[in-house]
């Protein structure tokens, strides 16, 4: 059992201390990651940060100011207009972050390829926002814009994102050049397969449909010789319409290929169907 996980469960203020430090510590890789990477790049990958790059270069603007600017108003809007407890937690992402933007503003950019500030800035900011929300909180800025024109024009939240960060790297192109836009979609790519990652982690399982004339023997087969889990489904034959019972089993990839081996051995002519299963919860595998 996770120590960490045992403490934070059977201390709920525990927990609440965990959620703020990973919120900190979120922000803070994401101000870096814009220092280093973005901003002197020029890549306006999106939201609140992309913009304040923008006024940086067209106006002069500090990007933190510019940042509370924008992110303040816009939690302030999203509790009244939606009506909704952003939390604590978000306040303290949407401060502290521009907050470590002034103080690490004259650390020297770790690269001038724009290419290598599009990629691993995306990850600096993926890393953070998975973190962050791990932490159970954001950084608000253009999501809650996002929210807002959700609710007041019917179109869906992952639309009105695509809309504000297309406007956002359209702006970019014209201000800076194509070949900054292009660089820009690029960072935002990486960041949201980075916040993926960060979310279900990195362990990878396989879960295993299959459909077996011997199910009892690979039923047991699966309990005592793999040491999982499995679960009989009912099901129907769309052909025949007999009854086809179906096991669902899900092991580590590593015990893919011991599964794989014990139903071929036990019915060669056994249908299997495998999946991906990103993240597992529960006994035998990770808490919830």
């Amino acid at each position: 059992m996770n120590i960490l996980s045992h403490l934070t469960d059977t201390y709920p203020r525990l927990r609440l201390v965990a959620d703020y430090i990973l919120v900190l510590i979120g922000s803070a890789i994401i101000a870096l990651a814009f220092n280093v990477f973005l901003l002197p790049n020029q890549i306006a990958s999106g939201g609140v940060s992309g913009i304040s790059t923008i006024l940086k270069t067209m106006v002069g603007w500090e990007p933190a100011y510019v940042q509370w600017a924008l992110n303040i108003p816009l939690f302030i809007s999203g509790v009244v207009l939606l009506g909704k407890h952003f939390g604590a937690k978000t306040l303290v992402g949407t401060i502290f972050l521009p907050f470590v933007v002034i103080v690490t503003k004259n650390v020297e950019p770790w690269t001038h390829d724009a290419l290598l500030g599009a990629l691993f800035g995306g990850v600096g900011v993926g890393l953070g926002l998975g973190i962050v929300f791990r932490g159970k909180a954001s950084t608000g800025g253009t999501d809650l814009a996002a929210q807002i024109i959700n609710k007041y024009t019917g179109f869906t939240l992952g639309r009105c994102v695509v809309l504000i960060d297309g406007l956002i790297v359209l702006t970019a192109a014209i201000v800076f050049d194509i070949e900054k836009a292009l660089y820009a979609l690029i960072a935002l790519y990486v960041t949201s397969k980075t916040i993926d990652l960060i979310q279900v982690g990195f362990g990878r399982s396989k879960m295993a449909m299959i459909i077996t004339n011997n199910q009892e023997e690979v039923r047991q087969g699966i309990l005592n010789k793999i040491d999982r889990g499995v679960t009989k489904l009912s099901a129907y034959g769309g052909f025949t319409e007999h009854e086809r019972p179906v096991l669902m089993c899900v092991v580590d990839q590593s015990e893919f290929t011991k599964l794989k081996q014990l139903v071929k051995t036990l019915d060669p002519a056994a249908f299997v169907v495998v999946m991906d299963a990103a993240e597992v919860l529960g006994e035998g595998f990770k808490r919830a």
